[in-house]
């Protein structure tokens, strides 16, 4: 991942997905960047703040959730007690080209 090395690895990447791996602690944040079209699994649970723009949403995750995220751009910050760990797969192609509207974590 080009923006927030320290929290991104790639764990899987070919030609239709790459997949993320992302962990941070309490009190982490990172800079705006954008995910295409993806699906999350949280490996823990946390609290996080996301932000885009002037728009923020915070959000509390258990352990174990699937859910999709459509294309984003934005910023997030631990708010919580405990680390976060979650895998994204993210689809490659046309559509996962560029966000369109804002979107804050899973629908």
């Amino acid at each position: 991942m080009e923006t927030n090395p320290a929290h991104y690895a790639v764990v899987f990447e070919n030609e239709r997905v790459r997949v993320l791996e992302y962990t941070d602690r309490p009190g982490d944040r990172t800079t705006p960047h954008q995910h295409p079209d993806s699906v999350m699994y949280t490996l823990s649970s946390f609290r996080r703040r996301l932000h885009a723009g002037e728009t923020h949403r915070d959000v509390e995750m258990p352990a174990g959730l699937t859910g999709w995220l459509p294309a984003q751009e934005h910023a997030g910050e631990n708010i919580g007690d405990t680390p976060t760990h979650v895998l994204f797969v993210e689809l490659k192609g046309a559509s996962a080209d560029r966000p369109e509207g804002i979107h804050l974590g899973p629908e």
